[in-house]
């Protein structure tokens, strides 16, 4: 990245080099509002490198945020008015008095949740810009309730950390959208560097950045969208979640992440059991993941990911055909692994392939039905101020 950045997390860009994004919400602010705003700030999306299904369990995941990114401009206002819009003509703008922040419905209970979980007591002004393609499982929500979190803080002064601005994105999507969501999503908004992956440690909140080395090894990261959508309201993801809570009480422990795989080998034949073993070898393979880039050797991470997309496919049971043929074509055309990524039942495949190996995947990929949308992401930067 360009520009200057702080010791902390990078959330002061070059105000000489704002990026168009930075530059289309501060017009579309002006255009709306007649003034110029306070600050504009923005967050970008995430992957989930390793680690999936681990953070209900108390476990770590390893995601990296990306080079996509949301963009809100952003003013207080003399009322208790709040307004929030964006420029994507298919969003409703919305006006709130503060204290009913919290029936917000629609998109902009994500960015009106966020002032509300965080206790603003006055009106705002919010326009929005997003460059996070929505729906693809690179948590657009969180980008926006991040870069909304970022710009309270430092127009207020507040003096919030980082992990308190995550939490107050996370409890708008529990209390105000509905979404029972992990703080994963909104910590690697907020706290991820350029280049690094963050180790998040979702008992403790503890965060290591963990630089991945994949752009020197000549390797890319692929995000495929196999645009296949399941419906979870037959409960599949509650059952999942319900049996490695039943898992862990039969064998004694707070959560999964303090068993071992002994102790859950010996459980009775069923689906805790098998939970259970994709969680505590997940768990094994995030911080072996830690270990090979650590060590100079992230090709052999590709491996990592194929055996996370088995136990996905075998053990927890999420994956779909349809994204089963797609990890299939990937790893047939070059790349050195693949998994599918997010909840589960649809949704994106993540790749690890040599640069001069993406065009092979990507046109492995076109000829499978519906044809995924096949992106390439890289390591970025954190939330920060653009000017």
């Amino acid at each position: 990245m360009s520009g200057r950045e702080t010791d902390q997390r990078g959330e002061h860009a070059d105000r000489g080099a704002r990026p168009e994004g930075a530059e289309r919400v501060l017009e579309a602010f002006r255009d709306v509002h007649g003034r110029d705003p306070e600050g504009v700030f923005s967050a970008p999306g995430r992957v989930n490198l390793i680690g999936e299904h681990t953070d209900h369990n108390e476990g770590h995941v390893l995601p990296f945020a990306i080079d996509r990114r949301t963009y809100v401009a952003a003013a207080r206002r003399d009322d208790d008015r709040v307004t929030v819009c964006s420029d994507d003509p298919g969003t409703e703008a919305t006006e709130l008095a503060v204290g009913n922040l919290a029936t917000a419905t629609g998109w902009s209970a994500y960015p009106l949740g966020t002032l509300w979980a965080l206790g603003v007591d006055r009106g705002w002004d919010l326009v929005v810009h997003g460059e996070v393609p929505l729906g693809a499982g690179l948590s657009s929500s969180a980008a926006l309730e991040s870069a909304v979190a970022l710009a309270v803080d430092e127009l207020t002064g507040a003096g919030l950390d980082r992990v308190a601005l995550a939490a107050a994105g996370r409890r708008a999507e529990n209390e105000v959208v509905g979404a029972p969501v992990g703080i994963m999503d909104q910590a690697a908004s907020l706290l991820c560097r350029e280049g690094s992956a963050l180790l998040l440690d979702c008992r403790s909140m503890a965060t290591e950045d963990v630089a991945l080395g994949f752009e020197t090894a000549g390797l890319a990261v692929l995000v495929i969208d196999s645009r296949v959508r399941h419906d979870l309201a037959d409960g599949g993801y509650a059952d999942r979640r319900a049996a490695c809570v039943a898992a862990a009480e039969a064998l004694g422990v707070p959560a999964l992440r303090d068993a071992t795989l002994p102790a859950v080998e010996n459980l009775p034949e069923g689906a805790p059991r098998k939970r259970a073993r994709h969680v505590v070898t997940e768990q094994a393979r995030v911080h072996e993941t830690v270990a090979l880039v650590r060590a100079g050797r992230p090709t052999e991470v590709g491996a990592v990911l194929s055996a996370s997309h088995a136990s996905l496919r075998d053990d927890y049971e999420v994956s779909v055909p349809e994204v089963d043929a797609i990890v299939e074509a990937a790893v047939g055309a070059g790349a050195l692994g693949a998994r599918i990524m997010g909840g589960g039942f649809g949704g994106s495949v993540i790749a690890l392939v040599p640069v001069e190996r993406t065009g092979a995947v990507d046109e492995a990929c076109s000829t499978l039905s519906p044809r995924p949308t096949v992106r390439e992401v890289a390591p970025a930067p954190g939330a920060r101020r653009e000017g």
